[in-house]
């Protein structure tokens, strides 16, 4: 007799539970879930780019264009994450913070960006800087 007792009053707790729950919800609510991803930044986003931004979108825009890693890690550090929208870079910073590496970013090698390349990239990226 204990046990049906028991088993009597977990599932009128079970119902108790479950009716609580819902009566707080409404059908028109719907589970919020993350964001959507931005859009990736390619060539074909970006069909008028100069060449300095061609290279920036086919070397650095997977981790420093919205979404990417590098967007992530760098807003916990500045207030501009987005390299292409900040004020403060001037070319030699991005050329020295690219060939010997900053932070969680790796050093780029010669073999990934010629130092050509690597110039037309930091000028993309100094245009917006501030004088």
């Amino acid at each position: 007799m204990r046990r049906g007792m028991i088993a009597l009053v977990g599932a009128a707790l079970m119902l108790a539970g479950a009716a609580c729950g819902r009566a707080s919800e409404t059908p028109t609510q719907a589970p919020k879930g993350p964001p959507p991803l931005p859009a990736p930044e390619t060539l074909s986003s970006r069909p008028q780019a100069t060449p300095g931004e061609q290279l920036y979108l086919t070397k650095c825009a997977m981790c420093h264009a919205p979404g990417g890693m590098g967007t992530g890690l760098l807003a916990r550090r500045t207030d501009q994450p987005l390299l292409e929208k900040r004020t403060d870079l001037t070319a030699d910073y991005v050329v020295q913070a690219a060939r010997m590496g900053i932070g969680n970013m790796p050093a780029i090698p010669r073999g990934e960006a010629s130092d050509a390349e690597l110039r037309q990239i930091a000028e993309h990226l100094a245009k917006g800087a501030k004088p």
